[in-house]
């Protein structure tokens, strides 16, 4: 299957910046859309940000404007790179992967392992 490896969160200050990166582990794939999530506690994990293989990208409109979603698909890697952090931005962040296994022409669907990001002074 599909690993994905997430790298990148931490405790930074508000107005502070982050970037979080994410990779598939997996060679012989085809990615159609990769994402990041977040869920705070007590909340539903929701879409952050996302794009596809041919770069066309989709944000959540708490983050417009602050945060920018990029990929490089020679490394299936992902990056969201977040500035102007807030408080209200503290949450897991979640990479999530959607594609095709070229060896069996199945779909797959993967998240990583999760990466926490607190915003506080």
């Amino acid at each position: 299957q599909v690993q994905l490896v997430e790298s990148g969160g931490g405790l930074v200050q508000p107005g502070g910046s982050l970037r979080l990166s994410c990779a598939a582990s997996a060679s012989m794939i085809s990615i159609y859309v990769m994402g990041w999530y977040r869920q705070a506690p007590g909340k539903q994990r929701d879409l952050v940000a996302a794009i596809t293989s041919g770069g066309s990208t989709n944000y959540a409109d708490s983050v417009k404007g602050r945060f920018t979603i990029s990929r490089d698909n020679a490394k299936n890697t992902v990056y969201l790179q977040m500035n102007s952090l807030k408080p209200e931005d503290t949450a897991v962040y979640y990479c999530n992967a959607r594609g095709v296994l070229l060896t069996t022409k199945g779909d797959f669907g993967s998240w990583g392992q999760g990466t926490q990001v607190t915003v506080s002074s």
